[in-house]
């Protein structure tokens, strides 16, 4: 496995990690951006293995989106995690007063470690 690849991987783990103790300690907010970053994170490492990459988060989700979703290689039920988590995420960090239940970030964090798993037996 390339090196970036497994890098990736490793800290969409790492972030996955954090995400269950922010979620433990009631940090709701928290827990749902590093849900967010270990699907995000994963998802670049797939593009490591394209040898592509871009600036921009919307970016890296539109390839994804196009080369992963519409081709039927994952299931679009994987799109919409991701989308979920990138639109709560950007609530939780620029809206004023969002409000995150336990519930919610648990959910996150949920769908993120399925995605995270799914996304490392591709790449093997």
């Amino acid at each position: 496995m390339d090196d970036l690849i497994k890098y990736r991987l490793e800290s969409a783990k790492e972030r996955l990690d954090s995400a269950k103790v922010l979620l433990a300690t009631g940090h709701y907010k928290d827990s749902i951006g590093r849900s967010y970053y270990a699907i995000f994170t994963a998802v670049r490492a797939i593009l490591a293995k394209d040898k592509v990459d871009f600036s921009k988060h919307a970016g890296v989700i539109a390839y994804f989106q196009k080369e992963y979703i519409k081709t039927a290689v994952f299931e679009t039920k994987y799109s919409k995690i991701l989308q979920r988590a990138f639109q709560i995420r950007n609530s939780c960090d620029y809206d004023d007063f969002y409000i995150v239940s336990a519930d919610a970030a648990k959910e996150q964090y949920e769908n993120a470690v399925a995605m995270v798993k799914r996304i490392q037996e591709f790449l093997k």
